[in-house]
């Protein structure tokens, strides 16, 4: 047997070192060359540099999380965001002379962003630097594992069913989750779940008629997955068949939006193949060139055939212009909002995302998506723009607060990152870091793109969700086996 593990981690050893230098070469240097020599109108100016030396800096991250020995979940889908959105796009747009929305300000404000996003990178990676990743937990550190309660992941189902059997008839059938997130959007207009000035009665419907059926198909999957004993029984695999069908209504990519379909396929695949180095490397590899080739298009089913939008490019580059990748704009956007008068938050756009269920009726001067008030300010047609975390932490909190919030980040994804390697390794059904870390890896793509008020809802039934299902009673009949 020890042999045979020998063999097989010196195979895996051997697989990385002859990646290792296409992968880091392709990141480092071929992509953003490829970008940077494309022909545009931009300015090769302080901006262009700098966001050229954040690409570069997110694509040799990237690579390390890729080709290192332990799988860094939070810590890798952290950087596949960063390259991708605030580098190798963000660079396209600079090069190409346009972006997704209007800079309302100077150049300094865009120089002045893309400094802050490298500086706050770098913090994340040295909070990530003071947690050794070898160490194991020791007998002073090691609490009792939270594990999955047997009788209440039969609630969880229940709550599934119901929330979105809620949800699919406040919207008025089946039929509208297969056709267009346009007419999703209109049966909630029509149903009187939401107004102008309110969207929190929204969110917590989106979120019980969608986060407990994930959830509750992550455990039975994982469960029949490691226990023998619930794959000799029927009634594992009939909840997961229901599940599957379950979710195929709800959680389907035509009436979600694509980030939380990536969700849902992120935590999904983490969940199936929580040990599989291949697994792990394939998704953060190919996630690069789905957000170049798949991402920018993958809306058609925002709309339905009258409303269609066609996608026309004259360049390789105008997908990762023209359409989603506004966020460093966005930040820039903040950074000369605040400038103009309106200054620092001091925590309340965050604290209005925490209290995202308070209606507006309660609390009048509850504050806007951080997306939805800049762009305001900005009179712009379209409000319905992203408002990434360091927009928000920056808006809150200043350039120091922004940075001592990556640095705290940095340092509790590397803290779970390393607890979750030891959880999966342990046999037996799966504790609640098993589940908790593949839902919180693929929705951090939602929580660094923002607005973080948007992304509350989802986060707060989740939070509810593990509680109910958690147990730490250590006798093993309460635990499923």
């Amino acid at each position: 047997m020890r042999a045979a593990d020998s063999a097989e981690r010196h195979g895996r050893g051997t697989l990385r070192r002859v990646l290792a230098l296409p992968l880091v070469l392709s990141l480092t240097v071929l992509m953003p060359a490829f970008v940077a020599l494309q022909p545009g109108a931009g300015l090769r100016d302080q901006v262009y540099w700098l966001q050229l030396v954040l690409t570069v800096y997110a694509g040799a991250r990237l690579s390390a999380m890729i080709l290192g020995r332990h799988r860094k979940l939070l810590q890798g889908t952290f950087w596949l965001f960063v390259y991708m959105a605030m580098g190798i796009a963000a660079l396209a747009q600079v090069v190409v002379g346009k972006t997704p929305v209007p800079v309302a300000g100077s150049r300094s404000d865009l120089d002045l962003a893309v400094a802050l996003v490298l500086v706050a990178c770098v913090a994340f990676d040295a909070g990530a630097m003071l947690v050794r990743p070898g160490a194991r937990p020791t007998a002073r550190t090691v609490f009792r594992p939270a594990m999955v309660s047997r009788r209440r992941l039969a609630v969880l189902i229940a709550v599934a069913f119901v929330g979105s059997g809620l949800f699919v008839l406040k919207l008025g059938g089946l039929s509208v989750f297969f056709a267009s997130r346009m007419e999703i959007n209109e049966s909630i207009a029509s149903s009187g779940l939401s107004s102008p000035g309110s969207q929190a009665s929204t969110a917590i419907l989106r979120g019980f008629g969608t986060v407990p059926a994930l959830l509750a198909l992550m455990v039975v999957t994982r469960w029949l997955i490691t226990s023998p004993r619930a794959r000799r029984r029927p009634l594992p695999w009939i909840a997961l068949v229901a599940l599957i069908g379950l979710n195929a209504i709800v959680n389907n990519p035509i009436s979600n939006p694509r980030y939380w379909f990536l969700t849902v396929l992120l935590a999904l695949l983490f969940t199936v193949f929580p040990q599989s180095p291949a697994m792990y490397r394939a998704a953060l590899s190919l996630g690069v060139a789905a957000a170049v080739l798949i991402f920018p298009f993958a809306d058609k089913f925002r709309y339905d055939d009258a409303n269609s939008r066609t996608t026309e490019t004259s360049s390789v580059l105008d997908p990762l212009v023209l359409k989603d990748y506004d966020q460093m704009a966005m930040f820039a956007n903040t950074i000369t909002y605040a400038d103009a008068g309106n200054g620092h938050t001091y925590g309340r756009q965050l604290a209005g995302s925490v209290l995202f269920f308070v209606p507006r009726s309660v609390w009048t001067d509850k504050p806007k998506d951080t997306g939805v008030m800049v762009s305001e300010w900005m009179a712009a047609t379209n409000t319905n723009r992203s408002s990434p975390l360091w927009a928000e932490l920056w808006l809150d909190f200043g350039p120091f607060g922004m940075v001592a919030g990556f640095g705290l980040i940095g340092w509790a994804s590397a803290r779970v990152d390393r607890r979750y390697a030891h959880a999966v390794a342990r046999p037996g059904p799966a504790s609640i870091l098993t589940l908790a870390v593949p839902l919180v890896a693929g929705y951090s793509f939602i929580l660094l793109r923002g607005p973080l008020l948007q992304a509350s809802g989802r986060v707060a039934i989740g939070i509810m969700c593990l509680a109910l299902i958690t147990t730490l009673r250590p006798e093993r009949w309460r635990q499923l086996r």
